[in-house]
């Protein structure tokens, strides 16, 4: 695999899991998006988004959102807006029963806003509008699980 998933083959996938089990196919989805044509992208980008935060968070999502962070900022890869949408339903999804992993993935996305607010000024439209979106996201989260003891 390329530099922008550098890594991705250390994390112990197949120990992680998502919202339909074992997360074992979380780094090929991710080679899609990164490396596919617009469709192929799109389409591991849906899959992404319904095993990692459009329902709630799981422990593979807080290993996943450094690499999605990685793929957003990559200039070749063409769904980078729906990329970054991810990131923000991360942002917005829990997971009540593990407050743990939910403020891990919380976290996870967090710590990249100055890597939005770098996207936000790019020259990409699409891109730009999803950053804008994504930065207002994290600068007003508030969540039981985010909040300090």
């Amino acid at each position: 695999m390329g530099t922008i998933l550098k890594g991705i083959s250390r994390v112990p996938w197949r120990e992680l899991t998502h919202s339909y089990g074992s997360a074992q196919d979380v780094p090929s989805r991710l080679s899609r998006v990164a490396w596919g044509d617009a469709r192929t992208s799109l389409d591991a980008l849906s899959d992404l988004g319904l095993w990692l935060g459009e329902v709630a968070v799981f422990d593979a999502t807080v290993a996943a959102v450094p690499f999605l962070w990685d793929v957003a900022v990559t200039d070749s890869v063409t769904s980078r807006p729906g990329v970054i949408e991810l990131l923000q339903a991360i942002l917005e999804h829990g997971n009540p029963p593990q407050i743990e992993v939910q403020r891990a993935a919380h976290q996870a996305v967090l710590n990249g806003r100055g890597t939005a607010s770098a996207l936000a000024t790019g020259e990409d439209p699409a891109v730009r509008a999803a950053a804008h979106a994504l930065v207002a996201a994290i600068d007003s989260h508030t969540c039981e699980a985010c909040r300090p003891a």
